[in-house]
């Protein structure tokens, strides 16, 4: 492990400004960096940012990129493009030694070192949330949480359509052409209407192909779609669905996972439109939109955290049970002054410090808890004075594709080309730069305007025909004596299987990938 200019307290560095760490180059540890600049003068911190990656990932556009209304890189934003003095290290933080006050980063060649600290701000985000209760999730369902996601998303939906298209059984072409979102939030009801539409623009391209076989299942264990804005707009953004016709079933939960079907059960009696008892649905797309969980750093610190595994923090987004941390955004609990704790108090604490109600995990929240903890930080080295983190509800967009969006804008219910207009305005306003709000409004247009592009962005991976039923038409199956040469269909089944058990991707090349990954 290394040291040297790296170091810091604890690691031989001599006298020096403070050193202000932040981990994480999501919404809130971007923002945090960019404030603390603003806030502090040149000389009065050495201000490090840790990223995995060298880009802010606005992930409100997922979807839509994984459905070909935007491009993949229009939604990254270079983080050394918008901070001026920060010095950015790329690599996974893996440990924090608070009494030492080092940080242990991994850097993307491998390289191990210690990064001291005086000030260490925790923003590191979350990743999708796999319960182990779901077997054959992790190995056979997809994500939704980078960039690398989206592309294998998409890629993926059109090789099920060229292989429907080559289908000689009416049994291969339904499972090919059913696709299963897990989850009725934000960005599970955003993707089944965003891919149902993309599908359907896609079809012209697949002759053999009806529209009237293409079907989207959106799926959850709730009540409603959309709780979190409430069941009127929930309501409206069903019909939405139903008039593009994606299928929702409601009271349903996920039991196993196959690389060629999904087992649903439902709960508690199911709900209207759910299915009664259990039901086997054939499909080899299953995508988990079903919550998330905070990185793995987190757990790996040993420190107080709720149930959801969120760091315990204090109003000013202090870490209360270590000194000079302070955390934010997905990976902390922070306290929610602006609703009732039961018995009527304001942010009551229950055991621990544990606050009773707790902030949401939305980058609404992660980008105002930056400014906060960026103005705490800065107190605590001398420059201004603290503040609790204390928020008003902006409302929330759902962005349905062509211009049907849900919206609640400062708690005003909105649905329609209204809210379409309020939602893509949101975006467009959030967006961290005017180039990227340039590249992304200009995408909108071109969709708007332009056939679909059906060509995939990575390398197709080999998928074998099971049992010989799903051979493409006019394919003949390789029988004794017959030599298929070296791309037949034996061979390539074999390949594939034996690649498969040696721990290759279920579903390709490096960037097409499933499940999750640390931040």
């Amino acid at each position: 492990m290394r040291h040297g200019a790296r170091g810091g307290p604890g690691v031989g560095h001599q006298a020096r400004r403070p050193r202000v760490v932040v981990v994480g180059g999501g919404f809130a540890g971007l923002t945090t960096a960019r404030r603390l600049e603003s806030l502090l003068p040149a000389d009065a911190a050495e201000l490090v940012l840790v990223s995995p990656v060298d880009h802010l990932l606005y992930t409100s556009l997922l979807p839509q990129v994984a459905a070909s209304a935007v491009e993949p890189r229009h939604i990254a934003v270079a983080i050394r493009s918008v901070l001026r003095r920060t010095v950015a290290h790329l690599g996974h933080a893996t440990a924090v030694d608070a009494r030492a006050r080092t940080v242990t980063v991994v850097s993307p060649g491998g390289e191990r070192y210690l990064l001291g600290y005086d000030r260490l701000v925790l923003a590191s985000g979350a990743v999708t949330h796999l319960p182990s209760s779901v077997a054959g999730l992790a190995e056979h369902a997809f994500v939704l949480h980078t960039l690398a996601d989206a592309a294998a998303l998409r890629d993926h939906v059109l090789r099920q359509l060229e292989h429907a298209d080559t289908c000689s059984h009416q049994e291969c072409r339904a499972a090919r052409m059913t696709f299963v979102v897990v989850g009725a939030g934000y960005t599970g009801t955003e993707l089944a209407a965003q891919m149902m539409r993309f599908t359907h623009r896609a079809l012209p391209a697949y002759p053999r192909l009806r529209a009237a076989d293409v079907r989207w299942l959106l799926v959850d264990h709730g009540q409603g779609v959309l709780h979190e804005l409430g069941p009127g707009l929930g309501r409206r953004a069903a019909r939405v669905l139903a008039s593009l016709g994606v299928e929702v079933r409601l009271g349903v939960t996920a039991q196993r996972v196959t690389p060629t079907s999904i087992r649903l059960a439902s709960v508690g009696g199911g709900a209207p439109g759910g299915f009664r008892g259990d039901a086997t649905v054939g499909t080899h797309t299953v995508v988990w939109c079903a919550g998330v969980r905070p990185s793995p750093l987190i757990d790996a610190l040993g420190w107080p955290t709720t149930r959801g595994g969120r760091l315990v923090v204090d109003a000013y987004l202090r870490v209360p049970s270590v000194d000079d941390v302070f955390a934010l955004g997905d990976a902390a609990a922070v306290p929610d002054l602006t609703r009732a704790a039961p018995g009527g108090r304001q942010g009551a604490g229950a055991g621990q410090g544990a606050p009773t109600a707790l902030t949401g995990q939305t980058a609404q929240h992660a980008v105002r808890q930056a400014a906060v903890a960026a103005r705490n930080v800065a107190a605590s080295l001398g420059y201004g004075r603290a503040r609790p983190y204390r928020h008003h509800n902006l409302g929330f967009v759902v962005d349905l594709g062509d211009l049907s969006a849900v919206a609640n804008p400062l708690g005003v219910p909105l649905a329609g080309r209204l809210a379409a207009l309020v939602t893509r305005g949101y975006h467009l306003v959030a967006l961290p730069t005017a180039a990227n709000r340039a590249r992304v409004a200009t995408d909108w247009l071109l969709d708007a305007v332009l056939p679909e592009e059906i060509t995939e962005l990575g390398q197709p991976p080999l998928e074998p025909h099971p049992g010989g039923q799903d051979l493409p038409l006019g394919a003949v199956p390789a029988g004794p004596g017959h030599d298929p040469g070296p791309h037949g269909n034996d061979l390539s089944s074999r390949h594939h299987r034996s690649s498969a058990n040696a721990g290759l991707p279920a579903n390709g090349h490096q960037p097409l990938r499933r499940g999750p990954r640390p931040d």
